[in-house]
Parts: structure tokens; C-alpha cells; sequence
């Protein structure tokens, strides 16, 4: 067998080159590093339960071959100390020169940290105390010529473990830990549902038509019939139908793509479980909830029956006994400190919103109200589970009105730790009705509104042969394997969690074919690199980890503000450009501080040229001009140009860090100012991210400002939309003074 001698020359300072050598090196010894047949008679976990009892020092005659990766290796003369990790856990390898043969024992010197190793051998454990495996035969299963990271675990390392999380699984066991709970919960699920006497069913992924929820979709085209259809955002009408079929119970576990932002609690595509009963209601979906979250915390967490209580996030979550059933009033009143409830006085409903810094706009009932009051108040306090019911028929407008009150309906959300679980309706089953709510989804959509439903006339159809009344519900799989797995985020519980696109460059593609053998018919890397998932420019992402060099505008702050006011006029647009000077030095503190000046500089002029020649092809166009006439550098043209490149494809786009800051914050930054004009305050500064990112998803309130646009300004920065709308929210209450003179020159007041 060659030695290490013999492998190719390699930089012995590059550790994946050296295992590369030594993967050829044991090629050309006649050996397969990848070898087709592997033997495994045990496993770690079942051979330390047996040999529990076995003294030190005691010695068996037991064999047994297990295989794992390597994940320790010590030498200690002729004794090699090998730590081997299998799925059930690891077990030490008490290799011996004299007990292995030559060819075994030179193959310990090529192996590393990684390699899949099989090892056949007696039990023993040593004088120290450790269980052991005496191996006799050791056979090389996978070479690994990546080395693993010395340390992956933690903050900073989160979204490198989230797209590779073959290593993240490797390394961290306690994230093997949360996917084997979660696996156990959805199988838990099943079995429970179908004690319960429902039908697993399947349902299509792909829709013709728009419905069971308000959603933006993922749309496709389908080649056969030659027409778009939409990815499901809901399983609930194919699932209702089989309700008018004479499938009394059914549910279905299943994928759901709603083509919309990624937050702690959101993934574009998603579990859930959707269950009808036919003949039951609200309580009978009560009585379902709390069963099925009962068997999960007992079977998944190891709580006692009748002590269901589980920890989430520092804290303690009481599941057992019956759970409480509040309404949306009651925990209103409950937060405020007074009774209140839909027949309160429209005027008084709006004077305690403003008390408690919410706002309001004049075509609001005393349902929606009521309901904000609720929803930005009251739902975070709901530590344990409370149903919460009575929803106002303003914000639930596809759901089936009380009887005895038709400004109410027959709905409850399941709320635990201040987050919803559990959505439930007493299902709507008149087709008259709706076929006017359909109508009115078709109304808003007409009027912009692309999460509107479509009218499915074949549901309509299918209501009008009769469908009993019916209990339905949905619940957030993955929501529920974070509470279950005491998850922060949802990425946590997702084992392929979407990901921006990976930054690989030529050079990583080069380094993983370099000695592949091929045919004459193999692509070049060229072709391999334009065919690969690349992302961004490699060149372009490499820039902003590489140091910043001094950058210079060729103009004074004094000058770029002079120039601001030569071309603007209007008391509004120069306050806008001051905003976002301000929020751009703040970012440029953070991310380049050399040059925080020129950051500046490129916030204060981004939009120069704009009251003068509002078009968007010629908008930065013309700033490129001016600022050449007033003697700035080039780059100062060149980085403000990026803002406007989606809308002129002949400009650059956004490249350097600055130039991405820039782009997300003046669209974002727009809306954070609408939003602060309708607080009580008038700015930013009382304003929680909460109701920001209310005002996003309402997209009748500043229509102008394009939500795609700040969703892909998260894109550029590398950021979750969530994380960048806290950032620049912040970011806004740090130049507070500044961005309050803007808000105060959209309201048409003095900018003194």
C-alpha cells in the first residue's frame, strides 16, 4: 500500500488537497476508498445498554461490525484511540497493532477526522472504563476529503448550517434531536387522527383556480393543457368537497406554497394538517385540539398524563386540563382595563386604539376595532393555550356567522406563548353565500388585491348538492414541531429550509472536478459554472468581505447639500434626501466606517434629479450628468445609479454593500414613514415592528410603495424580511429628528 510519501505533491497547508492525495493514494495502492459492500451487526447505542455491567478491564468474546464516521482519533504508540459515531450514538474503536493485520493498521495512518469507517472486532472495556470495540478488521467506507468545521454550532454560523445542513446534522446532535421529534410528532398525528375514525386523504398540489385562503401563490405552467396554474396555498376546498361525498372525516398532512416573505415563523412552503368532521363544530374541534397536543407532549416530551406542561423559550406552558375559551372582547377588555366589547361606542373604541398608541383609519367598524385591540395588545399575553373565539365578521369574512349575532362568527384561533397554532371554523355550506363571498374575493382582486381567491364555480356546485354542517381546522405543522422542540425559528425544524442562492465561483467548481476522470464529451468549467446554482456574481459578493478602500464623493457635505436644493425645491424631497444621508451613515457605522462621508453623501444625493425629470429611465441618468458638471467622482455617480437599475437595465446594479443599504432603505424607509403619520405621535420612535409589518401585508395602505421591492432589498442585503424591516425601523428611531421632519413635510406641516 503507498504511504503518504508517495501521493501527489500537494500544499500540505491546504487540508482538502491533502486528503485528495490521499484519496488517490489509496486508489493507486489497489484499494476503492468507496467500496459497494458494507456489514453492520450493531449499533453504539444497543452495545452500551448490553454491556452496561461489564466490569473494567473486561474482556469478551463477542463480535460484532459496526460502521460510523470518525469523529476523535488519538495515537498513543501502538495503540490507536478512535472515537466512531453512528445514528445511535458512539462507541470507542481500542485499535492494537498486534490484533490488527498490516494492511489494517497502515490504513489508520490515511485515515481523518470524517472518514466512514466500518470496524469488525470483540467488545471490551478498558482499564479506564470505556466500552470498547476490539477491532480485528477495519475497512474504509468513505473517504471524506472535505474537512469537517472545527466549530459549527451557534449564532454566527446559522445560515452556513442552514444550507448545508448535512454538516449542521453531522455536528450538532441536538439538531438530529429536534428531527427525529419532529418525525415522531407527525407520525404521532396520524395515528391519533385516525383513532379518531378520519381518512388520510391527497389532495392536488396544483390548482386551476385560487382558494381557501388569502395568499400570494407560486404559479406554474402546465405544458399539457397549456395554461398556468397555481401551487396550493390551502388544502381546504378539494378537502370539503370529500365532506359533500360522504367522507364523514378526513384530513391531509401536506405541503403548502404561499409565494410570500421568510421570518422566524413563516417558510414560503410549509406543513399543515387541515381536518374536517361532518356534523360537528367548534367544540368538537376544541376536543380534537386538545387531545392530539396532549398525546404529542407526553409521547414527544415525556410528560405524565394529566401533567402535560412543557417549557418553549424560558417558558413554562401548562397543556394539561381543559383549556380556555376567551373571546376576543373579553381579552381586549382584559388588556385595557375596562369592559369593552362590539357594541361600544364606535368613538370610544378609537380614543382607547389611540391611548394605547394604535392606529386607526375612519372607515373601521367597531369589529375591527375591537380586533386591534386584540391583535396588538392582547394576543401576546396568551402564554397558555387559550382558544380564542368570536371573531368579528370584519376580519374573518369567509367564515360562518353566530346565529344569535351575524356581526360575530363561529371561529377560534389557538394561541399558546403569544403565537396562533390553530385556526377553526364552523364551515360555511351555503352555496348562495358562498357565491357572494366569492364574488367579493373577485372584487378585490379586481381592484389589486392578488391574494383574492378566484370564483371556483366547480365548489360552489359541489355545495349546492348539500354539505353537512361541518367543523373544520388547520394547523401549522412546523409551528407545532418549534413549540414541541423548543425552536426559536421554523428554519430549526425544517431540514431544507429555503435559502438565498449560494455564492460559488469558478474556483470552487475548478477544485471539485480537478482530477475526475471523463469522457472526451465532459463540459468545461465554464459551462459547468453557468449551469450551476451560483447566486450573485462571485466577484460582486466577494467585494463586501473584502476591506474597504477609501472612498472620496470630490465634494464637501456643504456642496452636496447646496447642489441637493439647487435641484429641488420642494421642502419634501430635500427632507428625503437628508433621511436618508442619515440612515445611510448610520449603516456605514456599522459596515464601513472609513467611509461613512461618502455613504452619506450617496443617501443625501440618491434621489438629485428626480422633481425635475420624474421618468423612470431618465432618473439617476441625469444625476450622472450633474454630478459630473459639479466635479464628484465617478463612483459617486456609479452607486447611486444601483437604486434604479430594476426599472433601467442599463444601469449597474447594486454591488457593494453600500449600494444594497441604499436600495433596501429607500423604498422601506418610505413605508416606515407612512406608517409613523398615522400613529398618535406622528414618528417613528413609539412605533413596534409589529405594526409595521401589519402595514406591509395591507396592501391598500401606501400603495406606492412596492412590497416586492423591499422583499428584494432583504434579498440583496442577505437578510430575512423581518430582520430588515427591525433594522431599518431602528435604524429610523436613531435619526428620529430627521426622519420626523420628513414625516412632518408629507403631512404638509412646518419642517421647523
Amino acid at each position: 500500500m503507498a504511504d503518504q510519501s508517495t501521493a501527489p505533491e500537494t500544499n500540505i497547508n491546504d487540508e482538502r488537497a491533502v486528503r485528495r492525495a490521499k484519496r488517490q493514494a489509496l486508489i493507486d495502492a489497489g484499494i476503492n476508498p468507496y467500496p459497494i459492500k458494507s456489514e453492520i451487526t450493531a449499533h453504539a447505542a444497543e452495545l452500551a445498554e448490553k454491556y452496561a455491567d461489564l466490569e473494567d478491564g473486561g474482556v469478551t468474546e463477542d463480535e460484532y461490525s459496526l460502521a460510523g464516521r470518525i469523529r476523535a482519533y488519538r495515537k498513543q504508540g501502538k495503540i490507536r484511540f478512535i472515537v466512531l459515531e453512528d445514528v445511535s450514538g458512539e462507541i470507542q474503536l481500542f485499535c492494537r497493532a498486534n490484533t490488527l493485520g498490516e494492511g489494517a493498521w497502515e490504513l489508520l495512518g490515511q485515515l481523518d477526522l470524517g472518514d466512514i469507517i466500518q470496524a469488525k472486532g470483540t467488545v471490551i472495556r478498558t482499564k479506564r472504563g470505556e466500552l470498547s470495540i476490539s477491532p480485528t478488521q477495519i475497512v474504509l467506507l468513505s473517504k471524506s476529503v472535505r474537512p469537517l468545521p472545527e466549530k459549527f454550532h451557534g449564532l454566527t454560523d446559522r445560515e452556513v448550517r442552514y444550507r448545508q445542513r448535512y454538516v449542521d446534522l453531522i455536528m450538532n446532535p441536538d439538531v438530529r434531536d429536534t428531527m427525529r421529534k419532529r418525525s415522531r410528532m407527525v407520525s404521532l398525528i396520524r395515528r391519533y387522527m385516525e383513532g379518531d375514525g378520519y381518512i388520510e386523504v391527497e389532495t392536488p398540489m396544483m390548482h386551476a383556480i385560487l382558494g381557501g385562503a388569502n395568499a400570494k401563490p407560486f404559479v406554474t405552467h402546465f405544458n399539457a393543457l397549456d395554461r398556468d396554474y397555481f401551487m396550493r396555498i390551502a388544502t381546504e376546498l378539494p378537502l370539503k368537497r370529500l365532506i359533500v361525498g360522504g367522507m364523514e372525516r378526513v384530513f391531509e398532512i401536506g405541503r403548502i406554497f404561499r409565494n410570500e416573505g421568510m421570518d422566524l415563523t413563516h417558510n414560503p412552503e410549509f406543513t399543515s394538517m387541515e381536518a374536517y368532521c361532518a356534523y360537528s363544530d367548534l367544540q368538537g374541534m376544541k376536543d380534537l385540539t386538545m387531545g392530539l397536543f396532549k398525546i404529542i407532549a407526553r409521547e414527544v416530551c415525556g410528560c405524565e398524563e394529566g401533567h402535560e406542561v412543557i417549557t418553549y423559550q424560558g417558558q413554562q406552558i401548562d397543556l394539561s386540563g381543559t383549556w380556555r375559551s376567551a373571546t376576543v372582547a373579553e381579552i381586549a377588555s382584559e388588556v385595557c382595563g375596562e369592559e369593552l366589547s362590539i357594541d361600544t361606542p364606535i368613538e370610544h373604541l378609537r380614543e382607547v386604539n389611540a391611548a394605547h398608541g394604535i392606529e386607526w383609519q375612519e372607515n373601521w367598524g367597531a369589529g375591527k376595532l375591537l380586533f386591534e385591540l386584540y391583535d396588538e395588545l392582547g394576543e401576546e399575553t396568551l402564554i397558555n393555550p387559550t382558544f380564542v373565539c368570536d371573531y368579528p365578521e370584519e376580519v374573518s369574512p369567509l367564515a360562518k356567522r353566530k346565529d344569535d349575532d351575524p356581526r360575530i362568527t363561529d371561529r377560534f384561533e389557538l394561541v399558546i406563548a403569544g403565537h396562533e397554532y390553530a385556526n377553526a371554523f364552523s364551515e360555511l355550506n351555503d352555496p348562495v353565500d358562498q357565491a357572494g363571498r366569492f364574488a367579493e374575493q373577485v372584487a378585490a382582486k379586481g381592484f389589486g388585491d392578488d391574494e383574492a381567491m378566484g370564483y371556483d364555480y366547480d365548489y360552489v356546485r359541489a355545495l349546492e348538492y348539500g354539505m353537512p354542517p361541518a367543523g373544520g381546522i388547520g394547523y401549522g405543522i412546523d409551528r407545532m414541531a418549534m413549540l414541541f422542540t423548543d425552536s426559536a425559528s421554523i428554519r430549526d425544524v425544517l431540514l431544507f429550509p429555503q435559502m438565498k442562492p449560494e455564492v460559488v465561483t469558478k474556483a470552487d467548481i475548478q477544485a471539485q472536478v480537478a482530477g475526475a476522470k471523463t469522457d472526451n464529451a465532459s463540459a468545461d468549467v465554464d459551462t459547468l459554472y453557468s449551469d450551476s446554482e451560483t447566486g450573485a456574481s462571485a466577484e460582486v459578493a466577494k467585494m463586501g468581505k473584502q476591506e474597504a478602500p477609501k472612498l472620496e464623493t470630490g465634494l464637501t457635505r456643504g456642496q452636496a447639500f447646496e447642489l441637493l436644493k439647487k435641484y429641488n425645491e420642494d421642502p419634501f424631497h430635500v427632507s428625503h434626501g437628508e433621511t436618508l444621508e442619515g440612515l445611510m451613515r448610520h449603516f456605514a457605522e456599522q459596515y464601513d466606517p472609513e467611509n461613512v462621508e461618502f455613504w452619506g453623501q450617496v443617501g443625501l444625493l440618491h434621489d438629485l434629479d428626480w422633481e425635475k425629470w420624474q421618468d423612470d429611465q431618465t432618473h439617476t441618468v441625469k444625476t450622472a450628468e450633474l454630478l459630473e458638471g459639479a466635479g464628484a467622482d465617478p463612483r459617486l455617480a456609479h452607486s447611486i445609479q444601483t437604486h434604479n437599475y430594476d426599472l433601467n437595465e442599463e444601469l449597474p446594479a447594486p454591488e457593494h454593500k453600500m449600494e444594497k443599504v441604499l436600495y433596501a432603505c429607500d423604498e422601506l424607509s418610505g413605508l416606515i414613514q407612512a406608517a409613523a403619520r398615522m400613529r398618535p405621535s406622528g414618528s417613528v420612535t413609539d412605533m413596534p415592528l409589529k405594526s409595521l409589518k401589519k402595514k406591509f401585508k395591507d396592501k391598500r395602505f401606501a400603495a406606492g410603495c412596492d412590497r416586492d421591492v423591499i422583499r428584494h432589498g432583504a434579498e440583496l442585503n442577505e437578510m430575512e424580511l423581518d430582520d430588515m424591516m427591525a433594522s431599518v425601523l431602528e435604524a429610523m428611531k436613531a435619526i428620529a429628528p430627521v426622519g420626523d421632519i420628513y414625516v412632518k413635510d408629507q403631512s404638509g406641516q412646518s419642517a421647523e
